[in-house]
């Protein structure tokens, strides 16, 4: 007969511990999804898209927000093992990674949902997708502009010297008040002078008595717009300022007469990422309806998915928002902000 001292059963039942619990660890550790975005959009992709993607698929979103600047080089230097297993990014941002390499193309039979998004989302043939469509216009104090902003002229009125925030170049949303410039010193449309960046920082030089800041952190900038300490804050989204005021804040977004701007919003695969079917799911989740009216219900974007419905009373500025040649500004980009840093400064 066999028999057991107390030593050794708890020896083995330590030994159990370590060879079936581990794995069981890992198993838990394996249902986290690392995803890179914006850190604006932390609050309410955590309060309400997040949970219910995490709720379907049993993962546990990881959310690391800073500017897709950064996401980019955070994708670079973690190339050989990668740490994010999705990214939202601008696209102009997703051109850049996708030509180095840096992203998994997406498969429709993994992500079938990318089949209802309206062709224009879907970039190179699924390199990429854009999941929702923010407009980009003028954000401003209410109780400052009671009558609200009808022309970006008003960005270098007297009346608002000192009062004025502008995005920096290094944020994708400062190329909006370039164009714009560009726009007010020719007389251009925006097709046009979005070309003319010597026009543009001419116009941009004119600006500075006006400015009380420049940013490259929007939330930080914005409690400056809702405080009255700034009037107005430039190449504002729709999927922020509008969010800000339905929760109380005392700011709104102006449509220009000159026209708004187009800001879609891109989401993609880490090539080599890890738990690639879980980042397939939350891929899939993105591109699905029932996220997308989630997104423009509280978030105030455009869906890019044919069956989302919009809420009721949602507002549309008239006329098409104006998307940029993407490719123009990431040849352009470096050099613009260089000079950019010498005129603004």
């Amino acid at each position: 007969m066999t028999t057991f001292s107390r030593r050794g059963l708890l020896q083995a039942a330590s030994a159990g511990v370590a060879v079936t619990g581990f794995p069981g660890i890992l198993r838990a550790q394996s249902r986290d999804l690392v995803v890179g975005g914006a850190a604006g959009m932390a609050g309410y992709m955590r309060e309400f898209v997040f949970p219910v993607i995490e709720r379907q698929s049993g993962m546990r979103v990881v959310f690391d927000g800073t500017r897709s600047l950064v996401n980019l080089e955070k994708l670079r230097a973690d190339k050989a093992s990668p740490r994010m297993s999705v990214v939202l990014m601008d696209d102009p941002i997703m051109q850049i990674a996708w030509a180095e390499g840096l992203l998994e193309k997406l498969a429709p039979s993994a992500t079938p949902n990318i089949a209802k998004l309206i062709p224009t989302a879907i970039h190179l043939d699924g390199a990429w997708v854009n999941y929702q469509a923010p407009w980009v216009g003028i954000g401003y104090n209410r109780d400052s502009m009671p009558r609200g902003v009808d022309s970006y002229e008003a960005l270098w009125a007297p009346a608002n010297r000192g009062k004025v925030i502008l995005p920096s170049l290094q944020n994708t949303e400062g190329l909006w008040t370039m164009i714009v410039a560009a726009h007010l010193e020719t007389g251009k449309p925006f097709a046009e002078a979005q070309y003319d960046a010597d026009a543009a920082f001419k116009k941009l030089a004119t600006l500075k008595p006006n400015l009380l800041t420049i940013y490259t952190n929007q939330p930080q900038a914005e409690n400056l717009l809702e405080s009255g300490e700034a009037t107005l804050m430039s190449g504002q989204f729709s999927s922020y300022t509008l969010i800000r005021k339905a929760g109380g804040a005392p700011v709104d977004l102006a449509a220009p007469k000159e026209g708004v701007f187009a800001m879609p919003s891109g989401i993609c695969k880490v090539k080599n990422g890890p738990n690639g079917e879980l980042a397939n799911a939350f891929l899939n989740a993105f591109m699905s309806a029932e996220i997308q009216q989630i997104l423009a219900e509280k978030s105030y974007v455009l869906p890019t998915n044919t069956e989302a419905r919009l809420p009721a009373g949602f507002v549309v500025p008239p006329g098409t928002p104006f998307a940029p040649d993407w490719e123009n500004v990431n040849k352009n980009r470096d050099a613009w902000i260089r000079r950019w840093n010498e005129v603004m400064a």
